[in-house]
């Protein structure tokens, strides 16, 4: 009887396998952003050795500009305060958005007469609002924090509104039969349903915010992102703002990816735990 050889190849070793996937997981989710910071910086470098002009550095002073600015915490102290302002405007416009946009949603009375400022406020320009806060309220923490509110506002309320009308039919008869009190629905049924909207709303009205607190701060303010890229300006030192700037942006994908992803994900586990009930 003629016996037969079989091969055997050995098994890869559990934790090498793990590794493995490990990296794989890595590189799918971290490779695409990884490629276009590269890209970014060699289209960069080229269009500077093509230009050799002072107004376009090479990326190597302005890395050494990067790293000084965050080895000192200046970037971080200025971050901050800009950070802060913005926060602060954001809660300013999420208390007013939350009763106005439940209100526009249920009453057909109350949409039209906040419709005239809903579309103001989505039509007139951040720098409108920097500028009139400045004039309104001077050089003190009232004008970044008024101004960021009025420009958010808009898509936090629309937010708002898309939200309310998610809800189903049957709890808004219920609502209404059980005559609940305002602030037990509020809590147990308004915020819950409303968390993942507003923080779509949220996401949208970073953006937004970011490009209105820069120029109140550079119209009004003695400190924060604003005023120190108007002070590089002011001394043509073109190093000095975009490595502000890229400071900002490191800052800006940090909250993306350490607050409203979370926040999304945890909403969108909500969902999907109210929609299997």
């Amino acid at each position: 009887m003629k016996t037969e050889k079989l091969w055997l190849v050995p098994a890869e070793p559990p934790s090498l396998a793990a590794a493995a996937a490990r990296l794989r997981q890595l590189a799918a989710r971290f490779g695409p952003q990884a490629l276009f910071f590269v890209l970014l910086v060699a289209t960069w470098e080229c269009m500077a050795s093509l230009l050799e002009s002072p107004l376009v550095p090479h990326t190597a002073p302005i890395g050494r500009e990067l790293i000084k600015i965050s080895a000192s915490g200046f970037a971080l102290s200025e971050i901050a305060i800009t950070f802060a302002r913005m926060a602060l405007g954001f809660l300013l416009a999420l208390v007013i958005a939350l009763p106005v946009g439940i209100a526009t949603a249920l009453s057909k009375t109350a949409e039209r007469f906040f419709e005239p400022g809903i579309i103001l406020g989505l039509t007139v320009p951040g720098l409108v609002w920097a500028l009139l806060c400045v004039i309104w309220f001077g050089v003190s923490l009232v004008s970044p924090v008024v101004a960021v509110a009025l420009g958010v506002l808009p898509s936090l309320v629309i937010s708002v509104q898309h939200g309310v009308r998610s809800l189903g039919l049957e709890l808004a008869q219920m609502i209404l039969v059980f005559r609940l009190p305002f602030m037990v629905v509020l809590r147990k049924v308004w915020l819950p349903l409303l968390f993942s909207f507003i923080i779509s709303g949220c996401r949208v009205g970073f953006s937004i915010a970011w490009k209105v607190i820069v120029l109140v701060e550079i119209f009004g303010m003695s400190n924060g992102v604003g005023y120190q890229l108007n002070s590089q300006f002011s001394t043509q030192n073109v190093e000095g703002v975009i490595a502000l700037t890229l400071a900002f942006w490191f800052a800006m994908l940090l909250v993306e990816h350490g607050i409203f992803r979370p926040l999304e994900a945890c909403a969108n586990r909500w969902k999907k735990a109210d929609g299997d009930d």
